[in-house]
């Protein structure tokens, strides 16, 4: 057995993640309304009455817009932090008390024989946290939303088999934005969101040997393009010596199912 997962979409107007060990199928985040996931999970060949649940990272509405009525719907658990729950539960609308489970940051939480490690980033939201996947010896690591990635992370996250890692923004392309400079500041601060140059040092720090793929994540709309954030990224790994894919994620449309192909999985 194996851990497969799909990037559903990524970027600045809405972000979901799937990922399924076994019996157990997660999906990260519903920033999209509840019609669109349904298609990601069409175009996936995946049935969201099979989820295990819903995992919440923080409660900005790029995160969270089709979370309520999903849970509605189709009667889904959902599991976040106390400080994310209280903020998010006035906007995602009624859900019953059985359908909420509290997962804090910094610690692991086992669905079945998928262990899932939370680890706290640097965001401006109320309590911020993102994923660790384990299962079978294997390991898929989600990091978007975060301003800086700090050692703790690094140390978290190093020697995953897959990245789903934010690159956020070209600088230059930020600085010469619309965007007021109050925006600007938020974005180029410790709790906004990392660029590609800085995607690329972080990831030069944790890849291993047992990294099979990496999908730059979180693009801005105005402020970056895939090419670009590919380029960029891949000029700092291979600096460093490091020669590795890049695949690209989108605001619309979901990856194709990937699954780890580590030949040493405990069976």
């Amino acid at each position: 057995m194996t851990l497969q997962f799909s990037v559903l979409a990524s970027g600045s107007t809405g972000n979901a993640f799937y990922i399924e060990a076994g019996e157990t199928k997660l999906l990260v985040d519903a920033g999209l309304s509840g019609k669109q996931i349904e298609r990601q999970f069409a175009d996936i060949g995946k049935n969201i009455e099979d989820l295990t649940g819903i995992l919440v990272t923080h409660e900005h509405s790029d995160h969270i817009k089709g979370i309520g009525v999903l849970a509605r719907r189709y009667n889904l658990p959902i599991y976040t932090n106390q400080k994310t729950w209280n903020e998010m539960l006035p906007k995602i609308g009624k859900v019953t008390l059985d359908q909420k489970f509290h997962f804090e940051a910094n610690e692991i939480y086992t669905f079945g024989k998928l262990e899932v490690e939370s680890f706290s980033v640097s965001h401006d939201a109320v309590d911020p946290m993102f994923f660790v996947f384990h299962y079978n010896n294997q390991k898929v690591a989600l990091v978007t939303d975060l301003g800086y990635v700090s050692e703790r992370i690094k140390k978290t996250i190093e020697g995953a088999d897959a990245y789903i890692f934010e690159a956020n923004h070209d600088i230059n392309m930020l600085q010469m934005s619309h965007y007021p400079w109050s925006v600007k500041q938020r974005i180029l601060g410790d709790s906004g969101h990392i660029s590609n140059e800085d995607s690329g040092l972080a990831l030069s720090e944790i890849i291993t040997n047992d990294t099979e793929r990496i999908y730059l994540a979180h693009l801005s709309r105005d402020n970056n393009m895939k090419d670009l954030a590919r380029m960029s990224v891949d000029q700092v790994l291979q600096e460093r010596g490091i020669t590795l894919d890049l695949f690209d994620t989108d605001p619309i449309r979901p990856t194709d199912l990937f699954k780890i192909q580590k030949k040493n999985h405990i069976l």
